[in-house]
């Protein structure tokens, strides 16, 4: 899957570094990059669908980079993260190189997908910036990627070499040169552009220390964060393994039996909904009351242990619901969005072995919350994995496609804020349920197969939360014919 940013955002791309694959095996990017106007060469983030934002700011916010140490140093802060294992391309505009839309993608390992890939991405960036303002001047390029066991940085270095190439050769085919291609590998960076080693060494040249160089200071003033390595961001989001993540899959399991019985009683499903929001209001005010200090992995195993394995099997399956997920996502503003975020967290980390997908619905609530409370490289990063477990899942992709074309949330929150004051009967004052509500489904419209109205819906579709999946890593419950949608 292919990430993109918002030009005027430096604090705002991405998704995950497991790229979706046609038929054919070739990495195949979303959609366009989409910019929405001119960009500085740096400045403080932009609230997401503000027009103008760099016409406004004034020379002092501006910092310009001059040399392939500063575009190196630049990467990080331009997408809000550092990118492990990465391509990532930005369009400049101008005479003065302003930073234009960018994309991300994770490297293929089969080097015989780097031709088409490289084509693939090259378009995926001009079209989509010519689509929305000027066409790119120029692009810069990097490649991102640690060196593997026994190897050195310029190890890496030789070995991307043809793919810098072949995207070198990819932007010039569509008349767009590219002004710098970077390789940064173990602390250092190489260039593959320039060929004097008295300024860009055989062995490389080490990278800023985090935190020590002009566009560092530029950033802090700005409010850019930086939130770590995309390998770092998408750990948080990864299921649980070994003898924890199996006594969760067996929860999950008992949780699974003892929810079709219930389901089927009379009100059963208008039930299991209220219980499922009852009990993820009470892990809220847990969440709230009780707030981890430290790293990050230091707080999330805080909130794991928050949160037990019964409790997390019955959230995990009450919200495959597509209504109780859209009940939920009322929780994404003011004092109970941090803790509702850590929640999603925690379910999407619970969602061990067989129930994988699962965890779509919890990892898309997350990127929601990120979203509206203005984090959108984190959002990118956690609808990222959704996609990538599910690409057919709806309301993520929407969501997804929202924060590229820089939509603001606004209208979603208040259209969500406008809900929540109908369904204000509820005691509780948490998302409430119509006191009798048909069931609907979750699935697009699709031919009736032979034997499914009897088989029991599973995470996949329809109001009713279903057990794991079987059939082991890789293998769908559904195949392509069309019966894999969810929204």
């Amino acid at each position: 899957m292919t990430e993109h940013s918002e030009p005027n955002e430096p604090n705002s791309p991405d998704n995950t570094s497991h790229v979706p694959a046609d038929s054919s095996g070739t990495p195949r990017p979303s959609e366009p990059a989409t910019p929405s106007g001119p960009a500085a060469p740096f400045g403080p983030a932009r609230r997401s669908g503000s027009s103008g934002a760099a016409e406004s700011r004034s020379a002092e916010s501006q910092v310009t980079l001059r040399s392939p140490a500063e575009l190196a140093d630049a990467l990080p802060y331009l997408m809000g993260y550092y990118p492990d294992d990465s391509i990532v391309l930005v369009a400049l505009h101008g005479e003065h190189g302003r930073f234009g839309g960018r994309v991300r993608l994770g490297i293929p390992a089969d080097a015989a997908q780097w031709p088409d890939t490289a084509d693939q991405l090259a378009e995926c960036l001009i079209s989509g910036v010519q689509d929305r303002t000027e066409r790119p001047g120029a692009v810069l390029v990097f490649l991102c990627q640690e060196p593997a066991a026994g190897q050195s940085g310029r190890d890496v270095k030789d070995r991307l070499r043809p793919l810098a190439q072949r995207l070198r050769t990819a932007c010039g085919a569509l008349d767009v040169p590219v002004l710098e291609a970077l390789c940064l590998s173990n602390g250092r960076y190489w260039s593959y552009c320039c060929p004097d080693f008295r300024c860009c060494p055989a062995d490389g040249t080490p990278l800023a220390l985090p935190g020590t160089s002009v566009l560092a200071a530029a950033a802090a003033y700005a409010g850019v964060q930086v939130r770590g390595s995309l390998r770092e961001m998408e750990a948080r989001l990864a299921p649980r393994t070994g003898p924890r993540g199996a006594d969760q899959e067996k929860a999950l399991d008992a949780a699974a039996a003892a929810l079709v019985p219930r389901m089927v009683r009379p009100d059963g499903v208008v039930a299991v909904r209220r219980d499922t929001l009852d009990l993820a209001e009470a892990m809220i005010r847990r969440f709230r009351l009780d707030t981890p200090a430290g790293s990050n992995r230091a707080r999330d195993a805080c909130d794991d242990a928050l949160i037990t394995d019964v409790e997390a099997a019955d959230l995990i399956l009450g919200l495959q619901d597509r209504i109780t997920r859209d009940r939920a996502a009322e929780w994404m503003e003011g004092p109970v969005a941090a803790p509702a975020l850590r929640l999603w967290r925690a379910l999407a980390r619970r969602c061990a072995g067989g129930y994988l997908e699962h965890a779509v619905a919890p990892l898309t609530l997350a990127g929601w919350v990120c979203w509206a409370t203005e984090d959108a490289p984190s959002a990118r990063v956690t609808l990222g994995r959704a996609l990538t477990i599910d690409p057919d899942y709806v309301f993520a992709d929407l969501l997804h496609r929202a924060i590229n074309d820089g939509l603001d949330p606004e209208p979603l929150r208040r259209c969500l804020r406008e809900q929540r004051k109908e369904q204000a009967a509820d005691s509780h004052g948490g998302p409430a349920l119509p006191a009798q509500e048909a069931p609907r489904s979750d699935r697009r419209p699709q031919p009736t197969r032979p034997g499914s109205a009897d088989r029991p819906l599973g995470p996949r579709g329809g109001t009713r939360p279903g057990g794991r999946t079987t059939g082991g890593r890789g293998r769908r419950r559904a195949g392509r014919d069309g019966d894999r949608s969810r929204r």
